[in-house]
Formats: structure tokens, sequence, C-alpha cells
């Protein structure tokens, strides 16, 4: 009897959505936050969107840079854990082997179990420091490239938040016309957002977008009641 073969989908861009929706929840909301504080103080659209483009040039850049130090946060702490593993393998190979009788143990295998796998790594200490890494710290090697991308996708991603609720202003020339209309984007961009975001990550996508757009939406009522008193 034939029988369908088995195709397993697992989502493997996890950092990407990451750095997106830091990006985009904050380029949704700070923005979003400035223009609608100014609104009540300023009665001048073109004020206004020269404001919001500055902080969103100001935003993303710091954004970005921000993904990019942490980026490279994690490369060096990688290299740095990676270098004290090959240096314990070389003058301590007895505790090592120890260590990895007690990372299967603690799935379950007796000692007798596992001694043949730790008598195969201590034969193999590139495969040896590899195991180490990932089942005993916990870390996977980062992308040499992971720095710049993260960069530019969180700094992409808060430009293209920063607008949706800044285009209002731009468009229109009444303020009170152009904050509603801000208002309105902003919450059905965030529920957009939530749901393709829960489309990736394989949660419920109706659930998602609730959840995104009550999040970013308090986050950003909260911010637009600062501002107003700033303002």
């Amino acid at each position: 009897m034939p029988q369908t073969p088995h195709v397993e989908r697992h989502f493997r861009a996890g950092e990407v959505v990451r750095d997106v929706v830091i990006g985009m929840s904050d380029g949704l909301t700070v923005p979003f936050a400035l223009a609608a504080g100014l609104s009540g103080a300023i009665a001048s659209t073109r004020v206004i969107v020269t404001a919001g483009l500055a902080e969103i040039a100001a935003g993303s850049i710091a954004m970005g840079l921000g993904g990019y130090l942490a980026a490279r946060s994690d490369a060096e702490h990688y290299a740095s854990e990676r270098t004290r593993e090959q240096r314990e393998v070389a003058t301590v190979p007895d505790v090592e082997a120890d260590e990895v009788r007690h990372v299967f143990e603690s799935y379950g295998l007796s000692r007798a179990e596992s001694a043949p796998v730790v008598d195969a790594l201590r034969r193999r200490p590139a495969a040896w420091i590899d195991f180490m890494m990932r089942f005993e710290l916990g870390l996977e090697e980062p992308d040499p490239r992971r720095a710049l991308s993260s960069a530019v996708t969180i700094g992409g991603a808060y430009i293209a938040g920063g607008f949706i609720p800044l285009t209002p202003y731009i468009v229109s020339g009444h303020v009170p016309t152009a904050l509603h209309l801000s208002v309105a984007v902003t919450l059905g961009a965030l529920a957009l957002f939530g749901y393709v975001k829960a489309s990736f990550t394989g949660t419920r996508p109706a659930r998602g977008a609730l959840q995104t757009m009550l999040v970013g939406g308090l986050a950003a009522a909260a911010a637009f009641g600062l501002a107003r008193l700033v303002a």
C-alpha cells in the first residue's frame, strides 16, 4: 500500500520575524504618538509631518544600530564560549566527558547507554565542541551576516511602520481629520500586522491580530498621553 511521504514544515525565519516585529511595532506606535501629541498643540500638518519624518529617520537609525550591536554581541559571546569549550576539551577532557553524560542523563539515558556516544565524541573534538555548545550551553552559531541583516530589517520595518500613522497628515491639511484617520489606519495596521505575524509563527491569526492590536493600541495610547502632556 503506497504511503504518503511525511513532509515536515517548520518555520525557520524566527530571527527575521523578531526583527520585523521589533521595528514595525515601534514604528507604528512612536511616530503615531508624536504626531497625535502634536495635533493638540499645533494646527499645521506641515510642522507635524516634518517632526514625524525627523523622528522616523532618527528612530530607524537608532533601532537599526541597536539591532546591529545586539547581533554583534551574540556573535562575540558565541565565539568566546566556543574558545572556552575548546580549551576545556583539550585540558580537562574527563570533566567535559562527564558533562556530556549529564546531558544525556537529563534525557533519561543511563551511563551505560550514553557511554558509546561519549566515546565517539571524544574521538571527534570538533563535533564534541559543537555538541557542548548546543546542548550544554544552548547556543547556536550565529550567521556572520546576522548583524547587518538585523540592522537593515529593523530599520526598514521601523520606516515602513512609521509612515503608516504619518500618511494621513501628509495627504490631509486638516489636523483633526488627519488625527482620526491616523488612529484608524494605525489600529488597522496593527491588526493586519498581528494577523500576518501569527500566520508565519503558527498561532491562530485572529488571536494574533486582536492581541497585537490591543497591545500596540495600549502602547500607542500611553505614548500619546505622554506626548500630549509634553506638548
